[in-house]
């Protein structure tokens, strides 16, 4: 396969091994942080896949086991992390390698999280809230490596992860400085044969990570010019990537800016994540996808307060016609990608929006938010949604 992809090893902010075909080094990067005998996690869907068999074959020809957890759901819960955590300890690992998109990524680093804490302490006592990692032992947290093959949440790059808590159907995000993986290996190749509707979803999800964290009021001016030209690396190559799957370059720009927008949106996120994770959460819609549909009407929200912030950006990405010029070029992406019109088409039922109005309000993102979030203006914005 022919392309212009770059090699490249990055150490921002962990070690990235970044290049078509680097997935045949995963064995020497186990050993590289300490792994003996890892447990590969992945979901399902990629267990089954030639992808998945051929970086389990590059640890089997290295003497690392071939053990593989994939009873990952498409938004993993507290069943799936014990379930792991069993097959972790019964296989006496050392380390966990996560490969697969946002849900095996998460559920990998929620088993090396907890698989040797003391027994009394709850997955849920270290939500990202306050300083409450510190109620973990970290010393007890197993190394992670990471192998994204969606270019999407970037959680390969960050320190926590999302798990739906099965009773109340919220998702949480547990932190840990130590979730960090300690070697990622970002393989373009690993996407080519992801399903066109993923491709969509997950590319509009690093779009809403970098799209929020330029929006975030807070001060962070690194956050701020990553998510920048994370913006328009989307703009520029997800068509390209969906409408030409094995193009190795648009692939690659997408898997960096997937990448950056997990690092930018350590400024903050906003209303398009805390619409979209109570809908995920009851729903089960795809994460990525469902920030796609709410993306317009929450730039709209925010526009008093983001408009001259979103006419920079667009004269950088190089879109004409300001704040205009930018939503249009949403929707025209939305349109290439084949993304719903609005949550009715993603089977929300109005006689919800109450409950999702609360869940939005308590999720961490709201606080991100360019104009705060209020139980009478998220409510419209849901209905505006619909």
């Amino acid at each position: 396969m022919t392309h212009n992809v770059p090699n490249r090893n990055w150490s921002y902010p962990t070690a990235i091994k970044f290049g078509v075909g680097r997935i045949a080094e995963l064995a020497e990067h186990c050993a590289a942080a300490g792994i003996k005998k890892p447990l590969f996690v992945t979901d399902k869907a990629l267990a089954s896949l030639p992808i998945t068999a051929e970086a389990v074959a590059v640890l089997s020809k290295a003497g690392l086991g071939t053990a593989v957890f994939s009873e990952v759901d498409p938004n993993p819960n507290e069943g799936n992390m014990e379930a792991g955590i069993k097959v972790y300890l019964a296989g006496n690992h050392d380390g966990v390698i996560c490969f697969g998109g946002g849900s095996a990524l998460d559920l990998g680093k929620m088993i090396a999280l907890m698989a040797h804490q003391r027994a009394d302490l709850s997955v849920w006592d270290l939500e990202d809230i306050d300083d409450w990692y510190t109620r973990a032992d970290a010393a007890k947290i197993a190394p992670i490596v990471a192998v994204p093959t969606t270019a999407g949440t970037g959680s390969e790059v960050g320190r926590a992860g999302v798990l739906t808590n099965s009773a109340t159907h919220k998702k949480k995000i547990i932190f840990h400085p130590k979730l960090m993986p300690a070697v990622t290996i970002c393989d373009p190749a690993l996407t080519v044969g992801m399903p066109k509707f993923i491709t969509a979803g997950t590319g509009m999800d690093a779009l809403a990570h970098c799209l929020e964290a330029f929006c975030s009021p807070f001060y962070h001016p690194m956050s701020q010019g990553i998510a920048l030209e994370g913006m328009r690396l989307v703009f520029e190559n997800l068509p390209t990537a969906y409408g030409d799957p094995t193009n190795l370059e648009a692939r690659a720009h997408m898997m960096s800016a997937a990448a950056m927008g997990a690092v930018a949106f350590q400024k903050g996120l906003g209303a398009i994540h805390s619409l979209s994770h109570p809908v995920g959460a009851v729903y089960n819609t795809h994460h990525g996808t469902t920030n796609a549909v709410v993306m317009p009407m929450v730039l709209d929200f925010n526009r008093p307060a983001i408009e001259a912030r979103i006419e920079k950006a667009a004269a950088y990405i190089g879109i004409s016609g300001g704040f205009d010029g930018f939503r249009k070029a949403v929707m025209d992406l939305r349109a290439t990608l084949n993304i719903p019109a609005n949550l009715t088409a993603m089977g929300v039922d109005p006689a919800r929006l109450d409950e999702l109005t609360e869940m939005a309000l308590e999720d961490p993102s709201c606080g991100g938010n360019p104009i705060p979030m209020t139980r009478e203006n998220t409510r419209a914005l849901y209905q505006a949604c619909l």
